[in-house]
């Protein structure tokens, strides 16, 4: 039978709407337990349908839940808001064999104010992102082919992320992929009715969008991995 997902339960985005309004240890450890059979839970049973749903897409990604999902703790160290949770669920596809989030993946999170999907590269080192730009001075045509393919446009629109003022150090300011060259982060995201999570369309709504950024993904980790972003997708 093909990978299925009923939706996330009604209880789900209440609880995340309160922990928002409630932020705190004293309040989410009682509840605990409704996180973990609530919210939880039902995460890792939608990562694991898209695991199957992603053997299928022919790009080497990781999709085990633990590997996948993000913890709801926040990491405060160096963040003046000590918040000590997320008031979303997430999980990130990364590319197998490359730094988490140096490398391009699938990304989606649910929250009481958003369902939100998408991908790319969020936070490139100093040398993958070297690398990414020769790849696009040396075949600048291939990614524009790929922003203009009409399922990338229906979702996404266009490429988004933070950009330089003026070309980087080592490509002429007049080369034809200029514009694409001034990018720090690679990045393409669709905003959806958070109800959808609660629905069985919420499954089918993501891996439709995977599919059109799937193109993306394989041009960026190109230049980081050669071959091995063509390699046939396995779950750890």
């Amino acid at each position: 039978m093909p990978p299925y997902f009923p939706g996330f339960p009604p209880e789900t985005l209440p609880f995340l709407r309160d922990l928002k309004a409630n932020n705190k240890r004293e309040w989410f450890q009682p509840r605990k337990p409704i996180y973990e059979e609530k919210v939880k839970a039902p995460l890792v049973e939608l990562v694991l349908a898209l695991g199957e749903e992603l053997r299928d897409f022919g790009t080497d990604l990781v999709t085990a839940p633990d590997k996948a999902i993000y913890r709801i703790y926040r990491d405060v160290r160096f963040s003046k808001d000590k918040s000590p949770y997320k008031t979303h669920v997430a999980a990130v596809f990364s590319a197998r064999g490359l730094e988490k989030h140096a490398a391009a993946g699938l990304y989606f999170h649910v929250s009481p104010d958003e369902l939100l999907v998408g991908g790319g590269i969020y936070r490139p080192g100093s040398r993958e992102l070297v690398a990414i730009r020769q790849r696009i001075a040396a075949g600048h045509e291939a990614l524009r082919a790929i922003c203009k393919e009409r399922r990338f446009r229906h979702f996404f629109g266009q490429i988004t992320g933070e950009r330089l003022k003026r070309t980087p150090k080592g490509f002429a300011p007049d080369h034809p992929a200029a514009d694409l060259l001034v990018y720090k982060q690679f990045l393409a995201a669709d905003h959806l009715d958070p109800a959808i999570a609660e629905t069985p369309k919420l499954f089918q709504e993501l891996v439709e969008r995977f599919r059109a950024i799937e193109p993306l993904i394989v041009f960026l980790n190109s230049a980081l991995a050669g071959e091995k972003s063509k390699i046939k997708l396995t779950s750890r």
